[in-house]
């Protein structure tokens, strides 16, 4: 076609070769990972450097510290009983009277003991106990709620299930199914699940049903594409942050839970944070005992608090918002 006729030059009609194709619709922009932004946000904070440190340590003296000494709840709570110089020791009389020890530096208990290896392990069971606990409500509360929220006939359903059983206190139930069945650890793991989901389950189903009704998802269910994968895909997805806000109030939530029931003497048999705490009480009054009963509380305490701070910051750094 001449195209001098128009008035038109030729050369701005030149072919494009293959490889130049699309270069003009192109977007010169970096490549997006949503975990890749999650982990630069969370350790942009040095906070999160320092929790992390203390978490690991926390960890370690939990559960490798126990194992590393071969500590026996059958046995070494009772080594020094029939010592009764070694009872109610402060950690100064305590590395004077045994030489420098990191088992020492808490003092000795009322059987002369030694308080920093029965804080460490009682550490490990409060900690395991709050971890399972919260694993299984996190997974049947997101997974019902999820359903809850999209669903209609399981809403009417599900809601009667939640006004009569939210409404039951919860210290309350766990306090009955403790003194009903035997006050171990497996007990108190049902005692905190078997009811425990249905709040998470409920504000899941509060955070589903303001996503459900977006246009993407109703044009996915006029679409006919099944409810499962509009969950999976569409959903669950945008309720990360959520999920990761939820699980760091509810593990430390756990750990208070198990502590004030020792504490007031319906707690688990286990030589946990609580049960500690609780058999210390006398000490706590006495001068020179304090330690007995301060450091599990400061152990517990550190506990909640780095748990609680490091999820919050985590869920923080999940909302796609910050990434920006």
């Amino acid at each position: 076609m001449d195209l001098s006729e128009y008035g038109t030059p030729e050369e701005l009609f030149a072919p494009v070769p293959a490889e130049a194709a699309g270069e003009e619709e192109r977007i010169d922009a970096p490549a997006y990972s949503y975990w890749r932004s999650v982990a630069r946000v969370f350790f942009s904070k040095k906070i999160n450097w320092l929790l992390l440190g203390l978490l690991l340590v926390i960890v370690v003296f939990s559960f490798l510290y126990p194992a590393v000494i071969g500590y026996d709840p059958e046995v070494d709570p009772y080594a020094n009983l029939l010592d009764s110089e070694s009872r109610h020791l402060s950690p100064q009389k305590a590395i004077e009277k045994y030489g420098f020890g990191l088992k020492w530096i808490f003092g000795t208990g009322a059987a002369g003991q030694s308080t920093f290896d029965a804080v460490w392990y009682g550490a490990g069971i409060s900690l395991s106990l709050a971890l399972i606990a919260a694993a299984i409500n996190l997974t049947v509360g997101v997974a019902v709620g999820a359903l809850w929220g999209m669903s209609r006939r399981v809403d009417k359903v599900m809601t009667e299930i939640y006004n009569i059983f939210a409404n039951i206190p919860y210290i309350l139930l766990i306090s009955v199914l403790v003194l009903v069945l035997s006050a171990d650890f497996w007990t108190m793991v049902l005692a905190l699940t078997v009811t425990g989901w249905l709040g998470i389950a409920y504000f899941i189903r509060t955070q589903v049903m303001i996503i459900r009704d977006r246009e993407y998802n109703l044009a996915s269910r006029c679409l006919g594409t099944p409810l499962w994968r509009i969950l999976v895909r569409n959903v669950l997805p945008y309720m990360t942050s959520v999920v990761v806000t939820l699980a760091a109030a509810e593990i430390p939530s756990y750990i208070s839970y198990e502590v004030f029931l020792s504490y007031i003497g319906m707690g688990i048999s286990q030589m946990s944070l609580g049960k500690l705490i609780q058999s210390a009480q006398s000490a706590m009054l006495t001068p020179g005992w304090g330690m007995e009963f301060w450091s599990p509380v400061a152990v517990a305490s550190a506990i909640t608090v780095v748990l609680y701070v490091l999820g919050q910051n985590l869920g923080d750094a999940s909302d796609p918002k910050r990434h920006i």
